[in-house]
């Protein structure tokens, strides 16, 4: 299939599609003319990309992890016996930065609610 079909199929747009690709995780066939030509895996693999992008992974960790996981209905199940202890870096990677980010709204809380009197004095 062809990008227009690609990005109806998926709903991702053509710049991504060739970020992706930049970034190692698709590699569309390319004809003569340069366009691109996606298999019916490559959805799957788009798909696969949107789920660890939404789950925090970066793209560089997922050209790592893709190759190590396969779908089981609408789970991912890892495959490579590395693959669990690196996920479990990322995890704790993330919940760092959720508290950082919570930690920063704690912040941000404390000044709204302080008392406004300089602020009404004015």
């Amino acid at each position: 299939m062809r990008m227009g079909e690609m990005v109806r199929r998926t709903g991702v747009s053509e710049r991504l599609l060739r970020y992706y690709e930049e970034q190692g995780l698709l590699s569309p066939t390319r004809l003569p003319s340069g366009y691109r030509v996606y298999c019916e895996q490559d959805v799957d693999t788009v798909r696969r990309v949107r789920m660890l992008l939404t789950a925090g992974l970066a793209t560089d960790t997922i050209a790592r992890v893709l190759p190590c996981v396969r779908e089981e209905g609408e789970r991912l199940v890892p495959v490579c016996s590395d693959l669990v202890a690196r996920l479990r870096r990322e995890r704790e990677r993330i919940t760092r930065a959720i508290d950082d980010l919570q930690a920063s709204r704690s912040m941000l809380d404390s000044v709204i609610d302080a008392p406004t009197a300089a602020v009404s004095s004015r």
